[in-house]
């Protein structure tokens, strides 16, 4: 076993949405324990966020789960859609810019569970750090 001494995070997920069935509950449930953890969710019509979780209803056409990884550029999320399409994925969006803001430049495709997995960049941005490094100092 691999012994960590130096971890990252905040360089690979850029969010994860969750399809559910009845929100209002989740909304009760997930609001209750994230304001535990002092993150703050934000309602909109038919969903809600809190940082990288998004939470909407409906009844799912793909899998349970949606997953996005960051990606530096567009070269980057072309690659991607190519490389996962070629090990078995199945396209659900090829490259392209998207209207959720500008700059919001994704692909989409199916795992082989049928999971939505996304690569997306946000356009020209600049990132306060590369990533949140933690050590174990013990």
């Amino acid at each position: 076993m691999v012994e960590l001494r130096e971890w990252h995070r905040g360089r690979l997920i850029d969010h994860i949405q969750l399809v559910v069935k009845d929100l209002e509950a989740c909304r009760r449930f997930y609001g209750a324990a994230l304001e535990v953890l002092g993150i703050p969710v934000v309602d909109g019509e038919g969903y809600f966020f809190a940082d990288e979780l998004f939470v909407s209803a409906g009844e799912p056409t793909t899998g349970r789960a949606h997953l996005a990884f960051q990606a530096p550029d567009e070269e980057t999320v072309r690659r991607f859609h190519a490389a996962a399409l070629n090990a078995g994925g199945r396209d659900n969006g090829a490259p392209g810019l998207r209207d959720y803001h500008p700059g919001y430049y994704a692909a989409f495709v199916l795992d082989p569970e049928g999971n939505n997995i996304e690569a997306v960049t946000h356009g020209p941005a600049r990132r306060s750090a590369p990533s949140v490094v933690m050590t174990d100092d013990t």
